[in-house]
């Protein structure tokens, strides 16, 4: 019987997920997150969604063998997830455009009723940005860390006013500065972002992206500045 102990970053997803949720986990993989919280009685039902057969196979092995029901779905993103079914999302593991296209594909997200707990792998700014312009809120960030990678799972809801941020000033968010961890984790963005903006400026041409990278950077240097 395969455990389903979780991973740090599946942890922290797990901990924010609202007792009794009815809960659809776009993306499940081999169903580990929704197992887990149904052995705990944490959750009152769940649903698992991926676009691979295999590993949906392989969670409807783990679901039988700790016996817990679990209702699979195959298909891309939420479309085979109705709005009544459930009232929070996850998804984990993905970039922040996949992201904000299953959002885009069910656009009953956005009217304020489901809790989304999103934790992108990349393009996180770009995420913070299309989900102002699509109004909905980040009312969380949490930051955990698994092996020497850091992590940041939004906690978003819909039903907001829209808003047009510039991308530079989405690398970070009120709720980001809330975060635990948060003077540690703009520390090293900083960093990161400031060898690039050096490298780039060796260089003798000016362009749109020296000019968005400064931005950038100066955006982090203020957020720093502001947990002192």
């Amino acid at each position: 019987m395969e455990s389903m102990i979780l991973t740090p970053r599946l942890a922290c997803m797990a901990a924010l997920v609202p007792q009794n949720a009815r809960l659809a986990d776009i993306g499940t993989d081999h169903g580990k997150l929704p197992i887990s919280l149904l052995l705990d009685g944490h959750i009152a039902s769940a649903i698992g969604s991926d676009i691979r057969s295999g590993p949906l196979a392989h969670a409807e092995r783990n679901a039988k063998e700790h016996n817990v029901s679990l209702s699979l779905r195959l298909a891309p993103g939420l479309e085979a997830v109705r709005a009544e079914e459930c009232d929070t999302v996850t998804i984990a593991g993905m970039g922040g455009q996949t992201i904000s296209e299953i959002l885009t594909a069910a656009p009953w997200t956005a009217q304020g009723d489901h809790l989304l707990l999103l934790q992108p792998m990349t393009m996180i700014a770009e995420l913070r940005r299309w989900l102002y312009a699509h109004g909905y809120a980040i009312e969380h960030e949490t930051l955990c860390r698994e092996d020497r990678r850091r992590y940041v799972v939004l906690s978003v809801r819909g039903g907001a006013p829209k808003r047009e941020i510039p991308l530079s000033e989405c690398a970070v968010s009120p709720a980001l500065l809330r975060a635990e961890g948060a003077a540690d984790y703009l520390e090293q963005l900083y960093l990161r972002e400031k060898k690039a903006l050096d490298g780039m400026e060796q260089g003798t041409s000016e362009n749109k992206r020296l000019a968005y990278q400064r931005a950038l950077v100066q955006c982090i240097q203020s957020a720093r500045e502001e947990l002192k």
